[in-house]
């Protein structure tokens, strides 16, 4: 094993300037385009690395994207790419089991990682002055986790993984919903079909043999992005990334799931009893990824339909009937694919299939008449808000620069994405409601145990129930 160690840092914290800089005056109108300015190139063991000086705090993140998410599994395989986010915090080759939360937390800074369907991350947000201490804990566990990685750290990981989905999802009311609606929606070898977090049964099957083959095969520079965002020295940051990134041998070539678009020929209707106090409707569309234009349409028919109190659902719903306690409605996107959701919780007195039917008849006049130019204005402006406030942030900034180059090979996609958002129409909006949000869909109404007739037409539903495998449960929808 080679030894690697970190080259000392300096501990001496960045003045405040002196005199604060004059307020910007705030324009009369939203700007046309908005500027990240960042510096990408690519190491020649694959890690792409993104760059990105804001001196406005002397603080900085670091952010490693894995392009490797629930989608690389397979069918009764699931939830390792989650059960291996947890694995990369138990501590790699030099790196003791407790010492990255020390080194980051310690000095006023926190770590995390997330797992999605796409991708895995890890970051650090630290004080600037630590940023070569976060990339040296980044690059020990891309390059020497396994170095450490034994059987009893791997069961530990894999139990609290498994507790994870006891208290998100088995215990907790309407926790199962998505998983059923997914698994109604998109056939079982698609590769967006089972829960990031993996089901019961393939968790307790796993084995550290398994996690030690998904590392070596995703966990390598050629399949890692690497964004240090903030207040930094590129020429120092460069210098760092290969002292401790560049000797990390690339990874094999890796082969990407494709999927075709899923329609489904007529609606499902499904009831699932579980231990909740109310009845809960979802009405689910497949729909398309973040590749395709039409999502962002379809997450102005979302934006258009819930949320603010003048939203459609939730002006008629919830405050002039007064029939529903909540509504909500998204446009799920991934990178290949996509899902409408509408879900509606009613009010004492008031029905799944009369919210149903309220719901079905407010988008199907969207849909016919399209969209008002007053809804559009604050629609969009709503959105726009969303956009640019997600870059408000160090992270936030690197996550967006991240997603470009990961899912659509460029950093400055976010000006794809912001035009595109501006650039949306009220045809378009009447269009994809159109397309995509007609009779093709699932129906799930969520009631009490015992009292499957509280379902929106109970008569025409088909029961769903979780089957024992072994002692834990899996899905079925029958």
């Amino acid at each position: 094993m080679r030894t690697r160690t970190l080259i000392a840092w300096t501990s001496t914290l960045l003045a405040a300037p002196a005199v604060a800089p004059a307020l910007a005056q705030v324009p009369e109108t939203a700007p046309t385009s908005i500027d990240v300015p960042f510096e990408r190139y690519t190491l020649p063991n694959g890690l792409q690395v993104i760059l990105s000086v804001d001196r406005t705090i002397p603080q900085a993140a670091v952010d490693v994207w894995y392009h490797v998410g629930s989608k690389n599994e397979e069918r009764g395989r699931t939830g390792f790419a989650h059960l291996f986010e947890h694995v990369m915090f138990t501590g790699s080759g030099h790196v003791p089991y407790g010492l990255h939360d020390r080194l980051t937390e310690g000095v006023g800074g926190n770590n995390n990682g997330s797992t999605s369907n796409d991708r895995t991350n890890y970051f650090e947000n630290v004080p600037s002055n630590y940023v070569e201490t976060a990339l040296w804990l980044e690059s020990d566990r891309m390059g020497f986790l396994l170095d450490e990685l034994d059987e009893s750290k791997f069961i530990a990981q894999r139990d609290i993984v498994q507790n994870e989905r006891r208290q998100g999802v088995d215990n907790q009311p309407y926790g199962r919903a998505f998983e059923i609606l997914t698994a109604a929606t998109l056939p079982a070898s698609h590769p967006y079909a089972w829960p990031v977090v993996g089901y019961m049964a393939d968790l307790q099957q796993a084995t550290v043999d398994d996690v030690k083959r998904f590392f070596r095969l995703y966990y390598a520079p050629s399949n890692a992005t690497l964004a240090i965002v903030g207040d930094i020295d590129t020429a120092q940051v460069k210098q760092w990334v290969t002292r401790y990134f560049g000797d990390l041998p690339r990874g094999a070539a890796i082969m990407r799931p494709t999927v075709d678009r899923v329609t489904l020929p007529a609606e499902r209707r499904l009831v699932f009893e579980d231990r909740v106090q109310v009845p809960r409707l979802y009405l689910a569309w497949p729909t398309v990824g973040e590749n395709d234009d039409d999502s962002y349409a379809l997450g102005f028919v979302a934006a258009l339909l819930s949320g603010p109190r003048t939203a459609r659902l939730t002006k008629t719903l919830v405050y002039d009937q007064q029939s529903a306690a909540s509504v909500a409605a998204f446009q799920d996107d991934n990178e290949l694919a996509g899902s409408f959701v509408v879900l509606v919780t009613p009010r004492p007195g008031h029905t799944l299939a009369q919210l149903e039917a309220g719901t079905d008849s407010i988008m199907a006049r969207l849909a016919r008449e399209g969209p008002t130019a007053e809804e559009m204005r604050r629609t969009a402006a709503g959105l726009e808000f969303d956009f640019v406030a997600s870059l408000q942030s160090n992270l936030g900034r690197a996550e967006t620069l991240l997603s470009g180059l990961v899912f659509h090979g460029d950093p400055a996609h976010y000006r794809t994405r912001y035009a595109r958002l501006k650039g949306v129409t009220a045809a378009d909006v009447q269009r994809v409601a159109r397309r995509y949000l007609g009779a093709g869909r699932v129906v799930l109404s969520i009631v009490p145990e015992g009292q499957p007739e509280l379902a929106a037409r109970a008569e025409e539903s088909t029961r769903v129930t979780v089957a024992p495998d072994g002692g834990h449960y899996i899905m079925e929808v029958r």
